[in-house]
């Protein structure tokens, strides 16, 4: 059954978020001023084409062709389910089979030279130095206040290169924060050079579900069995030779996001669909919102924004030992003291439904009960569906660490009935990550 609040999201997002389409503002451009600031060339760019129509990526017609109900998601147009399949049955057959969804809407990123893990480094919270060749990671770049400007996927891609995927919806925000830094590197005699991939010249595609290796094994020069999460590889794809893949997603299931040749996309991604008719299907931003929910993963303008620090987003985890040291990433100050005080005042929490009642969504005051009947306010919720998997409604949500705790009942309302939820422990459906075995 399609998610009518998932759809309205949608739309509200589109329209707080509008991206300029990603072939007006790179076209592959490398960030080298020539004496012109160059993020200050972006920022009166990205002004003048403000008012553009969304854009389409490479999979636009193969989309329609198949029935996509598209919407303007993040500046793109780009398909929420498909025909006559819910958003449930979508979701399960990921959970299930395979799935691929098209994220050609985020924003790749290529930084290379001598300095590019310093330049990256200036802005994020990793110890980029210290991730592994050909290895990936989750971070944020932070404000000087601490807040997140943006979550992403770094891989050290080489002995002086990283690719980065970071959100569409902040775009803008995170190119200038990129050439602004590369601005300041030149001034100082660094080399760093910043390159946005366009959409219409490289696709990304995110293959999910516990059948995707074994969909993609023929189709890829190496071997898959040992080629674990959060690995990433060049390679040389059926037709498009000069393709990436990295082991990751944002479903909690195994999968792959593969960045190929724009042009080579809708064939590669029809190919699959005819190989496999029974166990690829093609999957929408309905489903993508209810899995990554179910895996208990933020969403940018949900669980985190420019106001949200680490901490309160459960990412500490993100900020490495050797940063911790340095302390010197932006807000260094502010978000190492709430990790020295044990936690921040308010933290993301997972929260279940128990019993009937209203479905959380994002907005929702969540409630405790001080004196019956008397209930106040003391957070809100962040993100909420009916989960496909548990057959229950699932939310997240910040509370005061004082009831944070697992099991801590608090309430939501409508009206004049209170639904009761459940502080529990993320993910509310287990990860299945294809993570290299423990040694005995």
């Amino acid at each position: 059954m399609t998610n009518p609040s998932l759809s309205s999201m949608l739309f509200r997002t589109s329209s707080q978020l509008k991206c300029i389409p990603n072939r007006t503002l790179f076209g592959g451009r490398i960030a080298n001023p020539s004496g012109v600031s160059a993020s200050r060339a972006f920022a009166a760019e990205a002004h003048s084409k403000q008012d553009d129509k969304p854009a389409r990526t490479s999979l636009y017609d193969l989309h329609v062709q198949n029935s996509g109900k598209m919407v303007d998601f993040a500046g793109y147009l780009l398909p929420v389910q498909y025909g006559n399949v819910s958003i449930t049955e979508s979701h399960l057959h990921t959970r299930s089979q395979c799935s691929i969804f098209d994220v050609s809407h985020m924003l790749q990123t290529e930084i290379t030279g001598p300095d590019a893990f310093d330049l990256l480094e200036s802005v994020c919270v990793t110890d980029v130095q210290g991730l592994g060749l050909h290895k990936s990671a989750l971070s944020v770049f932070t404000n000087s206040e601490g807040g997140i400007e943006d979550d992403f996927v770094v891989t050290k891609s080489g002995e002086q290169s990283l690719y980065v995927v970071s959100n569409a919806a902040r775009k803008r925000v995170v190119a200038d924060l990129l050439l602004t830094a590369a601005d300041k590197f030149k001034s100082s005699g660094k080399t760093a050079q910043v390159t946005f991939r366009d959409p219409e010249e490289r696709a990304l595609l995110a293959v999910q579900g516990p059948r995707a290796a074994q969909i993609l094994q023929p189709l890829v020069d190496m071997d898959l069995s040992s080629f674990y999460f959060m690995s990433s590889a060049a390679v040389a794809l059926k037709d498009a030779p000069d393709s990436r893949i990295t082991r990751c997603g944002y479903t909690g299931e195994d999968g792959f996001e593969v960045a190929i040749d724009a042009r080579k996309a809708p064939d590669f991604v029809q190919g699959l669909l005819q190989k496999h008719p029974d166990l690829v299907k093609l999957a929408g931003l309905g489903a993508r919102d209810s899995l990554r929910i179910e895996a208990g993963l933020c969403l940018y303008g949900n669980e985190i924004d420019s106001t949200t620090t680490p901490p309160e987003a459960g990412l500490t985890w993100t900020i490495g030992k050797k940063r911790r040291e340095r302390a010197d990433f932006p807000g260094a100050s502010k978000i190492l003291e709430q990790i020295k005080e044990g936690g921040a005042y308010k933290q993301r929490v997972g929260l279940v439904q128990e019993g009937k009642g209203l479905c959380p969504r994002n907005g929702a005051e969540i409630l405790t009960l001080d004196i019956a009947p008397h209930y106040y306010p003391v957070g809100k919720v962040t993100s909420g569906c009916p989960s496909p998997t548990l057959k229950t409604n699932i939310a997240m949500g910040t509370l005061p660490r004082s009831l944070a705790k697992p099991g801590n009942v608090v309430f939501i309302a409508n009206k004049n009935n209170l639904t009761k939820l459940t502080v529990t422990k993320m993910p509310f459906v287990p990860a299945k990550y294809f993570t290299k075995p423990k040694k005995k």
